[in-house]
């Protein structure tokens, strides 16, 4: 016979997943917490989400976590930076009404 030990995440009386390991266990617990502060920061947006979309939502964000703070912090999405070394062609019609987020930004408080 063997043993086999499980850590278990349980929300509101409710299992959501088992892992192997209590570091991955706690992980997912963190993430699960931080999942809850993003549903009750969304429900206060101006877009008026129903409470399975916000939530999904909220799941999402905090499964992103690594993606969303390097956005976050860089102000461009993940891989862009390999982009931004090619050369830019001004004859391509997406580059010439790209905007960078950063300069629009700093017009809409001069203005």
């Amino acid at each position: 016979m063997a043993v086999e030990v499980k850590y278990v995440v349980i929300r509101e009386g409710e299992e959501k997943m088992s892992f192997a390991s209590k570091k991955e266990a706690d992980a997912y617990d963190k993430m699960l917490d931080l999942a809850e502060v993003l549903g009750d920061w969304l429900a206060t947006g101006p877009v008026a989400l129903e409470d399975n979309v916000r939530d999904e939502m909220a799941l999402w964000l905090a499964e992103q976590k690594e993606a969303l703070n390097g956005i976050l912090k860089s102000g461009k999405l993940p891989g862009a930076e390999t982009e931004d070394a090619a050369p830019a062609d001004s004859s391509d019609a997406e580059t010439a009404d790209a905007v960078d987020i950063k300069t629009a930004a700093k017009r809409v408080k001069v203005a």
